[in-house]
C-alpha cells in the first residue's frame, strides 16, 4: 500500500521532467522488464488463451487510458489529492457500474454506503462551488477507467493468473505506446537526470510490479477480503509521501472527504 500510495508522489516528479508520451512508453517498457525476474521466481508456466486474450487487449487499452489521464492530472493538480481521489471514488464508480450493468440487488448497508461515498466525493471534489478543475476532471476520469479495470480483472481471474495477467497487459501497452510515440524522442531519456530515472524505476517497478506481485500473494495467503482492507492505507501514505517529498499542503477538504469516503466503501464492502 505504502508503495502504490507514494507513486503519485513519482509520476509528478515525472511530468515536471519528461513529456506525456515518453513517460507512458517508458514506464510500461521498464514494467514488463521488471516482471520477468517475478515470472522465473514463481515459476508458473506463460499460459495464454483466446477468453484470457479479451480481457488483456480491453484492460491494456484501460491501462493505457488510465497512465494518461493520471499524468494529466497530476501534472495540472496535486500528487496527494490524485491518489486519494482515485482511490476512494473507484469502489464507488465499480459499486455503481455493477449495480447498473448487472441489475444487481444490493444491502440496505451499502446503499448508505453509496449516499455517504457521494457525500465525501462532492467535499473531494468541492461541488459546492459549483466548478470543477481539470486535475479532478481527469481524476474522476481515471476513477471511472479504473473501475472497468477492476471488473474485468475479477472476470479474468477464471482464466489467466493474475501476474501474468499483468504482465501481459504491460507488453501489450509497451508495443501499443510505442507506435503512438515512437516519434517523440524516446531515447531523450538518457539525457535526464538521477532523480527522473529514479522516480521512473519506482513508478514502474516498486510501484507497480513489485507492489502488484506482493498484493497477489498476500489475498492468496489472506483472503482477498482482508487484504483488500488494506487499500484504505493507499490515500493516507499518498498524502503524506507527497507532503514529505513534494512540499504539498494537506488541504481540509481532500481530508474530510477521504475519511468520509473512507467509510462509505466500508459499508460497501461490508458483508450481509
Amino acid at each position: 500500500m505504502f508503495l502504490w500510495g507514494a507513486g503519485w508522489s513519482a509520476l509528478k516528479i515525472l511530468t515536471q521532467s519528461a513529456s506525456l508520451e515518453v513517460v507512458v512508453f517508458w514506464r510500461f517498457f521498464l514494467m514488463s522488464l521488471s516482471f520477468v525476474p517475478i515470472l522465473y521466481f514463481m515459476k508458473i508456466p506463460l499460459r495464454l488463451n483466446k477468453q484470457s486474450s479479451k480481457f488483456i487487449l480491453s484492460s491494456s487499452v484501460l491501462n493505457i487510458s488510465f497512465m494518461v489521464f493520471s499524468y494529466l492530472g497530476v501534472k495540472s493538480g496535486f500528487a496527494g489529492n490524485g491518489g486519494v481521489i482515485i482511490t476512494t471514488l473507484t469502489p464507488l464508480v465499480t459499486f455503481l457500474i455493477v449495480g447498473v450493468l448487472f441489475k444487481t440487488k444490493f444491502d440496505a448497508s451499502q446503499y448508505l454506503g453509496l449516499l455517504i461515498g457521494l457525500v465525501g466525493g462532492a467535499i473531494i471534489l468541492q461541488i459546492y462551488r459549483l466548478e470543477l478543475s481539470s486535475a479532478n476532471i481527469y481524476f474522476v476520469l481515471c476513477a471511472v477507467v479504473w473501475a472497468g479495470v477492476t471488473l474485468l480483472s475479477q472476470h479474468s481471474n477464471k482464466h489467466i493468473h493474475p501476474v501474468h495477467y499483468s504482465f501481459y497487459i504491460s507488453v501489450v501497452a509497451t508495443i501499443a505506446s510505442f507506435f503512438y510515440s515512437f516519434d517523440a524522442k524516446l531515447l531523450s531519456v538518457f539525457e535526464l537526470d538521477a532523480k527522473f530515472w529514479t522516480a521512473l524505476i519506482y513508478l514502474a517497478v516498486l510501484g507497480q510490479s513489485v507492489a502488484t506481485t506482493i498484493f497477489y500473494i498476500a489475498s492468496a495467503r489472506l483472503g482477498s477480503e482482508i487484504t483488500s482492507s488494506y487499500m484504505f492505507l493507499v490515500p493516507v501514505f499518498a498524502l503524506v509521501v507527497a507532503w514529505l517529498v513534494l512540499g504539498e499542503e494537506l488541504q481540509s477538504h481532500i481530508i474530510i472527504g477521504g475519511s468520509i469516503s473512507l467509510v462509505a466503501i466500508y459499508f460497501i464492502n461490508k458483508k450481509r
